[in-house]
């Protein structure tokens, strides 16, 4: 495993604040910023608006249930 990303066990959170008009535009801007960032499919775990944006958490799945996970087959692994 030479990348960062193989040892990574499930997937990458990203917290931030929006600036918006209401709940939904955030979640838009939310689902754009993943796109943006070229993440493909995110999820958005968190949110909540307080009037004058709204604080998102998106996920990225490096792993999900079921896929193959490189950390487990690499014989070269420190972990």
């Amino acid at each position: 495993m030479n990348s960062a990303l193989d040892h990574i066990l499930d997937a990458i959170d990203i917290e931030t604040y929006l600036v918006c008009s209401d709940e939904n535009e955030g979640k838009n801007l939310a689902l754009q910023l993943g796109k943006e960032l070229n993440l493909g499919e995110i999820d958005i775990m968190y949110q909540e608006f307080d009037g004058y944006g709204i604080r998102v958490r998106l996920r990225k799945y490096i792993y999900k249930p079921g896929n193959h996970y490189k950390y487990l087959t690499n014989k070269n692994s420190e972990l």
